[in-house]
C-alpha cells in the first residue's frame, strides 16, 4: 500500500534479508513505524524521488556503540528506511525525535510522527539512528534485538479477510485528502458501504440526507471547525446506536491529557495499514454499546426537561 500512500512520483524499492532473524515486537506498531517513516520521506521529496526499505541481521560492536549514543552491543535486526529527499542539517537532526518538533508549515504536521517512531522503538528494546545531510537525503536505521524463538502468545492474529467482512454503513470524516481517498478503498473492498466527508458540518449534512442507518462513524479527532468528539455527540442525538472510532496523528496520551476524548474511547493512530483499520472497525462494530454511552452522556449533561 505504500505506493498509494506516498504517490506515483516516488519509487519504492526493497532489499529484504532472506534469513532475517526474529524480534519481539508488536506487529501493528512496527507497521506504524514504517508508515510514519514513509510519510516523513514523502514530505521530504515533494518533486519525487526514491524510497528504499531494507532489512538485515547485524552485530553492533563496541566501536559502533561508542559513536552512536543509545546503541548497545549485541545482535540485532536492522530495519532501514532511506530517501533521496532534501536531507537535514545538524540542528534539525538534534531535535527530530522531540514531540511537537516539526519543520513543516502550520497545519501540515503535528511533530509527533518521528516521536512516535522513537517511542515504539525504545519500548521494543531497540535504538534508532539517522544519517542525513542537506541535499543528500536521509537514512533512518532501526535496530531491534534479536530473539532465539517466536512466542506464540505474542504472534499477531492472522489477517483473514473473510472473517473481517461486513455490510454496515460507515461515515468517514477526515480532512486529509489522502486518507479520505485511501480508507474508503480499504473499507469498500471488505464489503462496507462508505460515506465520506471532509469536516463535521459536511458529515452532519451527509448523514441527514442518507436514508438508511449508519452503524459507525470513523472520524479524525482534530479537524478545522468542530472536533471529532463534538461531531460524535451531534450524530448520536440522531443515531442513538451509532458507534464511534476516532483516528488521529496525535498520541493517545496527548489527546487524553488535553481532555479531547474519554480514556476508554476507541482510537486508531495515523497513519494506519489496511489490516489495522479493518481489524479495528470490525472490533468496534462487534463491541458493546458505545453509541448508547454517548447518548447517555448527552442526556446527562442536558437540562432535565429536555431529557424527559
Amino acid at each position: 500500500m505504500l505506493p498509494r500512500l506516498i504517490g506515483e512520483d516516488i519509487t519504492v524499492t526493497m532489499g529484504m534479508e532472506p534469513a532475517l532473524q526474529s524480534v519481539r515486537a508488536d506487529r501493528n506498531q512496527i507497521e506504524q513505524v514504517i508508515m510514519n517513516l514513509a510519510v516523513n520521506s514523502r514530505d521530504a521529496m515533494p518533486a519525487g524521488g526514491e524510497l528504499r526499505i531494507d532489512t538485515k541481521n547485524v552485530y553492533l560492536d563496541d566501536a559502533y556503540t561508542r559513536l552512536h549514543p543509545g546503541a548497545k552491543v549485541g545482535q540485532y535486526v536492522c530495519l532501514s528506511v532511506t530517501d533521496t529527499g532534501g536531507g537535514m542539517d545538524a540542528e534539525t537532526l538534534a531535535h527530530i525525535f522531540e514531540p511537537f518538533f516539526t519543520t513543516k508549515e502550520m497545519g501540515k504536521g503535528t511533530g509527533l510522527g518521528l516521536a512516535t517512531v522513537y517511542g515504539i522503538v525504545k519500548q521494543s528494546g531497540g535504538s534508532v539512528w539517522v544519517d542525513s545531510e542537506p541535499n543528500k537525503g536521509a537514512a533512518f536505521q532501526i535496530f531491534l534485538p534479536r530473539v532465539g524463538e517466536t512466542s506464540e502468545s505474542q504472534t499477531a492474529r492472522p489477517y483473514v479477510g473473510e472473517n473481517l467482512r461486513g455490510s454496515e454503513t460507515i461515515l468517514l470524516v477526515e480532512d486529509a485528502e489522502a486518507i479520505r481517498k485511501l480508507a474508503p478503498e480499504f473499507l469498500s473492498s471488505h464489503g462496507f458501504e462508505v460515506l465520506s466527508a471532509s469536516n463535521a458540518e459536511e458529515a452532519v449534512s451527509i448523514a441527514a440526507a442518507h436514508r438508511g442507518a449508519i452503524q459507525l462513524v470513523v472520524t479524525d479527532v482534530i479537524m478545522p471547525g468542530q472536533n471529532g468528539r463534538v461531531l460524535a455527540e451531534r450524530l448520536a442525538a440522531s443515531y442513538p446506536r451509532i458507534k464511534v472510532l476516532y483516528i488521529s496523528g496525535y498520541t493517545d496520551s496527548f489527546i487524553a491529557g488535553h481532555g479531547v476524548l474519554e480514556d476508554d474511547s476507541n482510537l486508531l493512530n495515523k497513519p494506519f495499514t489496511e489490516e489495522a483499520l479493518i481489524h479495528k472497525v470490525r472490533d468496534v462494530l462487534d463491541s458493546g454499546k458505545q453509541g448508547q454511552r454517548i447518548s447517555e452522556m448527552i442526556l446527562a449533561g442536558a437540562p432535565k426537561q429536555r431529557a424527559i
